[in-house]
This record gives structure tokens, C-alpha cells and sequence, in this order.
């Protein structure tokens, strides 16, 4: 529950609707939906992984032992940074849903009380955490669940709304609004909205026979966010028209699609508590992060690949000073008061979408280099404890559309015959950081590719 809570987030409950603003219903939909193929495959590859050899340090750890010693060091890095920058866009999508009752309020009032909040709940006590957190997923799912019968309902004219059918479909140069070009676009926002379901992998270290039941929850928790995510989206689009300014990620408030389906059904209260709820499952969002990057950078510490006083622990089991470090992080969302809560939401969601895939193409590579070498080294596919279906075309097609994405993810920068600057180092500010760090580590390492027959495919783990 609490892995498909924590990747339903601001990517459904905001980044939607800018989606479908800027590519079109069809476009939404394409851009949803083939990266929900491309995250089954994925999540297949770090099943197998995982299950033949749980681990918390998860790819990280893969890559080390099949891979590269640095690309590992690396992946663990950005894979931190990936979360922490998580935090920082989950508090500027807080501060756009106060926005909603209090227009001209201080985005630093509302960024600073909710980091406050969740660095409190970090940095207090971990007891509960999971029982928190399990009911904040619970009433997420909830949300999602009562929203698409509403929804539904409303389509169908069960209930009122003036939904006119497929119009919103063909009105303007719908569905594919503004083409193939712009669906590519919110590509990097549809990887933003299914990252978290890679924690699964990151958490096998410490699951019940992981064998049975992490590729289990990878396929079904998989599957209900896929409905989730695209069954939203067609509501959205149906009931709200893409040119509806709102949806739009500006300078100015954005409101949350659900908010406005619910606010054409004439259930002006409704729409008031589904915000609350929005409020709370953004918070949601960002407490997991702070939590799951903090641990990233203490298991770093820990393995000597961190500075040493980032390991150190209270009496109460919490890594103080890398909760701390990792929370700073957050302060990037006070940048909102000086360029624009929507832009500034848009930067963050690009850095951390980038970054997302990176660790993504990390799990494909280490995937596909730990079936070579576990053959190459005379394993039994047979006695493998889950086995990825369509291998190798399953990685090999994960990495070339994550690759496809990284680099032609900000071509919108460069139309309209002016280059938007601040929406390119955004976009790609994650390559250059995650290249300069492997390549230092590899040259202080010494590391080079691992060999397939001398990769370490042996089962008992030790501190890498």
C-alpha cells in the first residue's frame, strides 16, 4: 500500500492536467501510456534482481556487482538526489494547492510550514511512520477510486456536468494537440508520475520471502497504477477541454484537474475537501521522500561512499545529519516567490524526471548484464526465483525509450524561435551532475567494466 501510494502524488493530481494542456487528450494518453509499457518491463527486470538477491541498496548495488564499481557509486548518488529534489517539488506543489483558498498568500510562508512539518515527523520519532503512511496511501487510493466513479458517472450523465461526449476530443487540433512533438514532451512528466515503484526493489531487503512476493506486489501494484493513472486521464480529458487555461502550469494558480471535474459537477464543497485531500496526499509524498532519501544518503555513509558524519544515528535510530543535508534540499521550493509557483513546480519536476530515468536506465543495464553473466557463468534460467518475461527485448526496449527521453526530453526550449534557458538547465542538469560523479569516481576508483565471468553473482551480500 504504501509503495502505490507513494507513486500516486502531484504527478496524477497536478502534472495530469498540464499534460493534457499542453499535448492534447491523445497525447496524454500516448505519453501515459507507453510509459507505462516501458515501466512494466522495468519493473519485470528489477524483479528478477531483486528476488535473486534482496538487498536495501537495491540498483545501486546491482550495478556495483554487474556493471561498473563507480556507475553504481553513481547511481546511488543521483538516485538520492532523484528524491531529495522530489521534496523540494512536492513542497511547491503544496504551496500552488494553498494557492486555491488563499490567492495572495506568501508561497515562502507556505513552504516553509510544511518543511518544517514533515522534517518534524522525520526527525522526531520513526515510530508509526509505516501505519502513517499506510493510511495516507490508503486515502489516496481512496480519492483516486471515488473520483472515477464521480467521473464515470458524470460521462455517462448519471450525474450532471454537461459532459458533450468525445467533443473534447476533436475540438480545436485535438487529440494530438500540437502533434507527435508535443505528446514527446510530457514524456518526462509521465516518468515523474510512475517513479516510486521502484521502491519496491529498494525495500526487498527487508520483505517476507522476497521470492514470492516482490515480483507478486511489482505486477499487481504495477497494474492498479496503470488503470489508475490512465483510466484519470480519460475522465479528465472528457470532462475538462484541454484549452482550459487552468490546467496550465504558469506563473499563475494551478489548479488540480480533479479539482475542476469536481467543480463542474456543481459540488463546490466536494471540490474543497478533494483539495484537502490533494494537500494531504502531497505532504504524503514529500514526508516519503525525505525519508527514503535520507536513508540513501545514511546507506551511503555507511558504505564509506559519503562523507562519515552523515552515518552517525540518534539514541531514537535517526540519521540526524543526512535528514538535515537532505532537507535543505527543500529550501529550493522558496525559489517560488521569486519566478512563479507553476514554473518553478514545472523546473523541479523536470530536474527530478530526469533524474528518475537515470536510475532507470541503470536498472536496465544492470538487469541486462546480470542475465548475460549469470548465463555466461553456467546458470540455470530454471532456477532463477523469478524469471523477467521477453528478455532481452524488455530491457534493451526500457533503455532505448528512457534514452530517447533523456536526451530529445527538452526540444520545447528551442521553438517559438527563442531558447528558454531555464527550462533546458532544468531538463537536463541532472546528465551533467551524474556524469561528472561517475567519471570521478571511476577515475579515484580505478573501475572498469566488470567482465561477465567475473561478475559477483553470489547471493550473500556484504557491504560493497
Amino acid at each position: 500500500m504504501i509503495a502505490l501510494g507513494g507513486a500516486i502524488g502531484t504527478g496524477l493530481f497536478l502534472a495530469s492536467g498540464n499534460a493534457i494542456y499542453t499535448a492534447g487528450p491523445g497525447g496524454a494518453l500516448l505519453a501515459y501510456g507507453l510509459t507505462g509499457i516501458m515501466v512494466y518491463f522495468l519493473m519485470t527486470s528489477l524483479g528478477e534482481l531483486a528476488t535473486y538477491m534482496p538487498t536495501s541498496g537495491s540498483f545501486s548495488t546491482y550495478a556495483t556487482r554487474f556493471v561498473d564499481p563507480s556507475f553504481g557509486f553513481a547511481l546511488g548518488w543521483n538516485y538520492w538526489y532523484n528524491w531529495a529534489i522530489t521534496i523540494a517539488s512536492e513542497l511547491s506543489a503544496a504551496t500552488l494547492i494553498m494557492k486555491f483558498w488563499f490567492p495572495h498568500s506568501s508561497s515562502i510562508l507556505w513552504s516553509g510550514l510544511f518543511l518544517l512539518i514533515i522534517f518534524l515527523l522525520n526527525a522526531l520519532t520513526v515510530k508509526g511512520y509505516g501505519e502513517s503512511e499506510y493510511w495516507f496511501a490508503f486515502i489516496k487510493v481512496a480519492t483516486v477510486i471515488i473520483f472515477s466513479i464521480l467521473g464515470l458517472l458524470m460521462i455517462f450523465r448519471v450525474m450532471g456536468g454537461g459532459v458533450p461526449g468525445f467533443h473534447n476530443f476533436a475540438i480545436g487540433d485535438a487529440p494530438f494537440h500540437g502533434g507527435f512533438l508535443a505528446a514527446f514532451g510530457v514524456f518526462l512528466a509521465a516518468g515523474y508520475s510512475f517513479q516510486g515503484t521502484e521502491l519496491l526493489g529498494v525495500s526487498a531487503g527487508e520483505s517476507e520471502h522476497p521470492e514470492k512476493n516482490v515480483p507478486k506486489a511489482m505486477n499487481t501494484i504495477f497494474w492498479r497504477i496503470l488503470l489508475f493513472y490512465i483510466l484519470a486521464i480519460f475522465i479528465i480529458a472528457m470532462i475538462i477541454p484541454y484549452t482550459n487555461q487552468n490546467l496550465s502550469a504558469t506563473d499563475k494558480v494551478m489548479v488540480s484537474p480533479f479539482t475542476l471535474v469536481f467543480q463542474r459537477a456543481g459540488l463546490a464543497v466536494a471540490a474543497s475537501v478533494m483539495n484537502a485531500v490533494i494537500l494531504t496526499a502531497v505532504l504524503s509524498a514529500g514526508n516519503s521522500g525525505l525519508y527514503a532519501s535520507t536513508r540513501m544518503l545514511y546507506a551511503l555513509a555507511k558504505k564509506g561512499k559519503a562523507p562519515k558524519f552523515l552515518g552517525y544515528v540518534t539514541r531514537h535510530g535517526i540519521p540526524i545529519w543526512s535528514l538535515i543535508v537532505t532537507a535543505a534540499f527543500g529550501l529550493l521550493a522558496f525559489f517560488a516567490s521569486g519566478f512563479g509557483d507553476g514554473v518553478v513546480y514545472n523546473w523541479l519536476l523536470s530536474a527530478s524526471g530526469m533524474c528518475g530515468f537515470i536510475a532507470w536506465l541503470g536498472i536496465a543495464i544492470s538487469h541486462y548484464r546480470f542475465r548475460r553473466a549469470y548465463v555466461a557463468q553456467g546458470g540455470k534460467l530454471s532456477d532463477l526465483p523469478y524469471r523477467a518475461k521477453w528478455f532481452p527485448f524488455g530491457p534493451l526496449f526500457a533503455f532505448a525509450v528512457c534514452m530517447i527521453v533523456v536526451i530529445g526530453q527538452s526540444f520545447g526550449a528551442f521553438s517559438d524561435g527563442r531558447i528558454d534557458w531555464g527550462s533546458i538547465i532544468a531538463a537536463y542538469i541532472g546528465i551533467p551532475i551524474f556524469l561528472a560523479v561517475w567519471l570521478i569516481a571511476k577515475w579515484k576508483m580505478k573501475a572498469k567494466l566488470i567482465p561477465l565471468e567475473k561478475c559477483d553473482l553470489s547471493r550473500e551480500l556484504t557491504e560493497d
